[in-house]
């Protein structure tokens, strides 16, 4: 029903409305205006109290200042004053080591170590690098690095030895079989491997160790390999992987997942905003399985819960560590970079899994010594892998997927592992940044 006024009655109308609307624009501009003035008292309260002691430490201290030091370290200090969890101060040089992290690139000679008694033990050497051109070997022990003598007092400086400039040499002298010997390899860039695979009967095992600028790529490459090479179902490995960035896990979930989201960003004025879709999936379907611990972390658990979302994996293993926390890099005029906290990231349909980690559908513990880690294991005795192998089995042979219960994950009483079946129970809802989450 419509309804006519009279023309006085209008602009009285329009008047009364133009007064109501300037007194509430006022009421919001003054809050705004006091909350404003109270932050800028607070800064300038803050500003005043480190003024003052450093006025207090320069006039009475009686040591020497060193000023890069001194300003790494406030700057440290007010990130962790802000209690964000997860945040951090970088140095410049600290910031060059995680960009190189991110990108998947190093100057190094290729290997990764453990440290064993004061040395260093190569529990890792890359194909095509530096350190297998010089015939270093996994289970070498280092225990010198050119003319440094490892000891227990300087093994924490040993990776620092290790690294230098492009085209410069480093000499590692290696004990094997009671011998020692001088292997001299020249530094140069090395891709790091993030991505190994192998196929395990007609099953491919892919096992992701971080989620970096190079990760999707060498996952296409085992991926299609896997495929190729006669693989009919797949485990990814996702077990001590702490996470990296979310871009990487989400190309690779393209692959994976039907058409959808990946993932979602919350941030503080409370904005939702997807960051990833999926167009289809790329593959044919396939079973597969998520293998899952404690140290699953972050993007990872993204990549472990987003398939699990859409029903496309089963998980098996141990509840994840619980990061849902999304960091943005900024970077300082000098080089240096604050990681910070931007948002809470969720998967494509449960909700957040910060704080509670991503529940797996089938729970197997892992009973492993002091120290030892899952990698340490022969085949035959991963018993959360060889659950996963059971699982595929019997989902390929069309039987209840419980029908298969491997004898390693069989339970006594004096055993400490742990299996059960919580597909009947609800999905648990759930360290770029994260964009390196």
């Amino acid at each position: 029903m419509s309804k006519k006024i009279s023309l006085g009655a209008a602009i009285t109308f329009m008047i009364i409305t133009a007064a109501v609307t300037f007194c509430i624009a006022m009421v919001f501009s003054m809050n705004n205006f006091n909350e404003k003035v109270h932050n800028v008292k607070e800064r300038e309260a803050m500003y005043e109290k480190i003024a003052e002691v450093d006025r207090i430490v320069r006039q009475n201290y009686s040591g020497d200042i060193d000023e890069t030091q001194l300003t790494d370290a406030l700057a440290k200090s007010y990130i962790e004053g802000v209690g964000d969890k997860y945040g951090t101060y970088l140095s410049a040089k600290e910031y060059k080591a995680l960009k190189e992290s991110l990108e998947g690139k190093r100057v190094d000679v290729g290997a990764v170590f453990e440290i064993n008694n004061g040395y260093l033990r190569v529990t890792q050497v890359y194909d095509d690098s530096p350190a297998q051109s010089a015939g270093l070997k996994v289970g070498d022990i280092v225990v010198k690095i050119d003319d440094t003598d490892l000891t227990m007092n300087n093994i924490s400086d040993a990776a620092e030895l290790i690294k230098g400039d492009a085209g410069t040499t480093v000499t590692l002298v290696v004990r094997r079989d009671n011998t020692d010997e001088p292997l001299e390899m020249t530094r140069r860039s090395v891709e790091i491997p993030t991505v190994e695979s192998r196929l395990i009967g007609d099953k491919g095992y892919i096992r992701i160790t971080t989620f970096n600028d190079v990760t999707p790529d060498q996952f296409d490459r085992a991926l299609n390999s896997m495929l190729n090479g006669g693989a009919k179902s797949l485990i990814f490995d996702v077990r001590d992987n702490g996470g990296g960035t979310i871009d990487a896990a989400a190309k690779m979930l393209d692959r994976l997942l039907p058409e959808g989201p990946i993932v979602s960003a919350v941030y503080k004025n409370g904005k939702t905003e997807v960051l990833a879709t999926s167009d289809r999936i790329s593959i044919d379907s396939v079973p597969m399985v998520v293998l899952t611990n404690e140290k699953t972390a972050s993007a990872a658990e993204l990549f472990a819960q987003a398939l699990k979302d859409y029903s496309v994996a089963k998980v098996v293993g141990t509840t994840t560590f619980g990061k849902g926390k999304m960091q943005q890099l900024f970077t300082l005029n000098d080089g240096s970079a604050i990681n910070l906290t931007v948002a809470d990231f969720l998967p494509p349909v449960s909700g957040s899994f910060d704080g509670v980690g991503v529940k797996p559908d089938y729970e197997v513990a892992l009973k492993l010594e002091q120290g030892q880690s899952f990698t340490d294991l022969e085949e035959g005795e991963d018993s959360q892998l060889i659950r996963a192998i059971a699982l595929l089995e019997s989902m390929a042979q069309n039987q209840g997927i419980d029908e298969i219960i491997p004898p390693a994950t069989q339970q006594d009483d004096s055993s400490s592992q742990s299996e059960s079946s919580s597909e009947s129970s609800s999905q648990s809802e759930s360290s770029s940044e994260d964009q390196a989450a």
